[in-house]
């Protein structure tokens, strides 16, 4: 499981890498090969640059360590899911995630996806740390080089399958302050979004933001993806308002909660109750390609908030299937 491999690529970096490996082969058999999500990564641990050869050799301890089950089909409706969930997540509650990859386990990681009947947004640039200037503006050229990373991965099967979802090309372009003042403009998400089309044409392309960010006549650009906080207002009202804008705009729309930190009050975590109100006025709407929230942690994963979000998934479950290309 790559969540775990990368775990011990971090303990890997402080010390003997023998050692290491050795250590998470004994924890595997301790638990007969299963490796529990608190020994899993934490959100910020999502990239930390590209593998080591001894590091893929030990990627492989753990990949045959933590199998997967026998196959499974994707259960219908549209995925549902947590950001940054472990492989394991996959299954009757959660379907649907987003996720960062390696180039060195991106094809063992969708396999494994696929055999657990989930579907995926890839981020393939990891944290925005590697593609900004030393002053912290965006920095095309690093992005693309990042992507580039990638360049020669066949993705068509899991693409035509749906077991890939689309591309993840940023997070928040819109948003000053993740950029040194200066927003990612519409212009240059157009051209992001050409990059990745010509590596790979048939793999829609997304971007985390409101669609009224967004132009109409992107050509590049497949969908949006709208989050709601508490402090966005009545969700029912919120949700007429994003698919509105995406659909002005030919746009597919990605929805979910910010489950940590949309609460009430604003900044807080939501509570169980609040999760499947504001999940349910989401979900109430048919134009959603994909439910993913943010993010997995132990306290999206305690019983208290479960119940609320099998009720999700079973809303999920009966929307209609689409495409994020809008």
């Amino acid at each position: 499981m790559l969540q775990s491999f990368k775990l011990s690529r971090r303990i890997a970096r402080l010390r003997a890498l023998v050692p290491a490996v050795l250590l998470v082969a004994l924890v595997a058999c301790d638990k007969g090969g299963a490796f529990t999500p608190e020994n899993s990564m934490t959100p910020q641990d999502a990239d930390q640059g590209p593998l080591l050869a001894d590091e893929e050799a030990a990627a492989e301890v753990i990949q045959v360590a933590d199998a997967a089950p026998a196959s499974a089909s994707f259960a219908g409706g549209i995925p549902i899911g947590i950001a940054q969930q472990p492989v394991t997540y996959f299954g009757s509650r959660y379907n649907g995630s987003k996720m960062t990859m390696s180039p060195n386990s991106v094809r063992s990681e969708l396999s494994a996806i696929k055999s657990r009947g989930g579907k995926v947004v890839l981020m393939l640039v990891g944290s925005e740390e590697y593609f900004k200037t030393a002053g912290g503006n965006f920095d095309f050229g690093k992005w693309k080089a990042r992507v580039d990373r990638f360049k020669n991965v066949d993705f068509d099967s899991y693409i035509n399958d749906g077991t890939v979802i689309g591309h993840f090309l940023i997070d928040e372009p819109n948003d000053p302050f993740n950029w040194n003042g200066k927003p990612v403009s519409t212009s240059v998400l157009e051209e992001m979004g050409k990059y990745s089309k010509q590596l790979w044409p048939n793999m829609p392309t997304i971007v985390r933001v409101d669609p009224s960010y967004l132009r109409s006549d992107h050509r590049y650009i497949d969908a949006a993806w709208a989050q709601y906080l508490s402090r966005r207002g009545n969700a029912n009202d919120y949700i007429r308002r994003v698919v509105s804008d995406a659909q002005k705009r030919g746009l597919g729309l990605v929805v979910g909660l910010n489950i940590l930190k949309g609460g009430t009050p604003n900044g807080t975590k939501m509570t169980a109750s609040e999760i499947e109100s504001w999940g349910s006025a989401l979900l109430s709407s048919t134009y959603p390609c994909a439910f993913i929230s943010y993010t997995y942690g132990s306290y999206v994963t305690s019983g208290s908030l479960n119940n609320a979000m099998d009720a999700l998934r079973r809303k999920a479950q009966n929307r209609s299937n689409r495409s994020c290309r809008g």
